[in-house]
């Protein structure tokens, strides 16, 4: 079968495509005949080093995708065979990532795509989807699973409504009931924010965003989902409710924020700091009941008509895609693993 693998960390020219044999599922697991990889930062950063010393064995990145299990291991449902599929952290502390036709992972990792539901929606669930719903889910008084009405009367700041995370975060949010706005940098990506579904969108570069958030929040804000700390902790400190709860998931923009901490003794208030790899299992597993219930509500979706252009390359164009990740591509990067 056709993957793309890499033995050594560097910059994306380290990824081969390759040939390997067909794995073959274990007890307890799937194998995957995958159709769509999705792409996040992670997948460049544990392939560069940046996040660790590198693989210590031949590897295949991307932690994402979407396709249909075409294999069982021993104690898994014989059913399932022909089941369309979302994978989740399918390279986490393994060496098979989404990036080839063939993958065998513990089945509880392989779930359901709801009908309607198309791989390339699958394949951009997985780590933003499941990162947005733990930043939404952090709040000491806030619901532990999203559902309609969860956070009815709940105020929500999305820092960077037009990425990946933050399109999630915008979608999730309004399904459960929340009144969200967003921060962006462009008009390009204010009407990405808006497409999502976020009510309150603001140009960092064009105007005070503090007074703004403010204007439209009076009562400050309950949960601020971040992606630049450093840059925004002024910011979130300036606009948050009593009792309100900071969730960083990325330190875009440096790795140090200072905080101003007399400030923010008063409102009780808390940074939450989110990496969903080690996150809480029972907190992923409700993310992935939560999330696959929004996609079959029709309340999660993809392209660029809902603020998440799709940026696609083929599997032999992986580095590319990769690259694009990195350079900040606006949008969803996929990889499309089955010839057209």
């Amino acid at each position: 079968m056709r993957a793309i693998t890499y033995s050594t960390a560097g910059g994306s020219d380290v990824l081969r495509l390759t040939e390997r044999p067909e794995p073959v599922p274990g007890p307890g697991e799937v194998r995957v005949r995958v159709a769509v990889s999705g792409v996040n930062p992670t997948d460049w950063k544990s392939r560069s080093g940046a996040t660790g010393a590198g693989p210590s064995a031949e590897s295949v990145p991307n932690q994402d995708g979407a396709g249909t299990v075409d294999a069982v291991g021993e104690g898994v449902d014989p059913a399932r065979v022909g089941e369309r599929v979302w994978l989740w952290e399918a390279a986490w502390q393994r060496t098979d990532g989404t990036a080839q036709e063939l993958v065998a992972l513990p089945a509880e990792q392989a779930v359901p795509l709801p009908e309607g539901a198309g791989p390339e929606l699958g394949a951009s669930l997985g780590i933003p989807a499941l990162t947005a719903h733990r930043c939404l889910t952090v709040h000491e008084a806030g619901p532990d699973h999203l559902a309609p009405g969860a956070l009815a009367g709940r105020r929500v700041l999305v820092q960077g409504g037009a990425g990946a995370v933050g399109n999630a975060a915008v979608q999730l949010a309004r399904w459960a009931g929340a009144e969200v706005a967003a921060t962006v940098s462009s008009p390009e990506k204010a009407e990405l924010a808006r497409r999502a579904g976020a009510q309150h969108v603001i140009d960092y570069r064009r105007e005070d965003a503090a007074a703004a958030v403010r204007a439209a929040f009076p009562e400050g804000v309950d949960v601020v989902v971040e992606v630049a700390p450093a840059q925004n902790a002024a910011l979130d400190a300036a606009v948050l409710a009593p009792h309100g709860v900071v969730a960083v998931y990325a330190n875009d923009g440096g790795d140090e924020a200072a905080l101003p901490v007399r400030l923010l003794m008063g409102p009780n208030a808390r940074w939450q700091f989110v990496l969903v790899y080690t996150e809480p299992r029972a907190a992923k597993l409700r993310a992935v009941q939560d999330v696959s219930a929004a996609v079959t509500a029709g309340a999660f979706r993809v392209g660029e008509e809902h603020g998440l252009p799709l940026l696609r390359f083929p599997l032999e164009r992986t580095a590319e895609a990769h690259d694009a990740v990195e350079a900040g591509a606006v949008g969803k990067v996929l990889v499309d693993v089955q010839p057209a």
